[in-house]
């Protein structure tokens, strides 16, 4: 079929109205920005559809990233800019919580202080904003699997960053008592207030 914005619709609508069985093994939906703005054939956007579910409508709130300068081609998420005014309208629409990733990779140069300080501080600023606004953010660190180092190089690395995501978090006043952490296929995600990432 051909990729056009109405077959995106379509597509999603028949996964959202799927039959009600599945209403017990989803807990929320990552959207896009132009999935907030669509609607069913009859009308109700689909947050309002999967809230009336009992299915929580989320939104990825990142812009991609971006290298940072100075390093050996490390990456940095982006989005900081207007995203509490964008929060505040995702809220309204029916979203309930927010996705940010960034992504770490393990060298021998790599995960620099530089990347992972300036990871964290973003991750942070994105949890405190998403929290300001009633929405509860995922943080995800994402720890690359690529390249040839091994298990204890990789858990060396997951300890600074999560260490620093952390004390980030905590230094810009994020909820953590209702911190989950978990280690899946080779990345890690870090919720404030329980909520499952599916």
């Amino acid at each position: 079929m051909e990729n056009t914005e109405e077959n995106r619709r379509a597509y999603r609508e028949l996964l959202f109205t799927a039959p009600a069985e599945v209403d017990n093994y989803f807990g929320g939906v990552i959207l896009y920005e132009e999935t907030l703005h669509q609607k069913s054939a009859n009308g109700v956007t689909f947050p309002e559809l999967l809230l009336k579910r009992g299915i929580l409508p989320g939104i990825k709130i990142d812009s991609g990233l971006v290298v940072i300068p100075g390093t050996d081609g490390e990456t940095t998420t982006q989005g900081l800019d207007n995203l509490d005014a964008k929060c505040a309208k995702y809220y309204q629409l029916g979203v309930r919580f927010t996705k940010w990733r960034c992504a770490l990779k393990i060298s021998k140069s790599a995960p620099s202080e530089v990347s992972i300080a300036a990871n964290a501080e973003t991750l942070a600023r994105m949890a405190v904003i998403s929290q300001n606004n009633g929405l509860v953010p995922i943080v995800e660190p994402e720890i690359l699997m690529d390249g040839d180092h091994d298990l204890p190089t990789a858990v060396d690395a997951a300890t600074k960053v999560i260490s620093a995501v952390y004390a980030r978090l905590n230094l810009h006043g994020v909820f953590l008592e209702g911190t989950v952490y978990f280690f899946i296929s080779g990345f890690t995600i870090l919720m404030t207030r329980v909520f499952f990432y599916i």
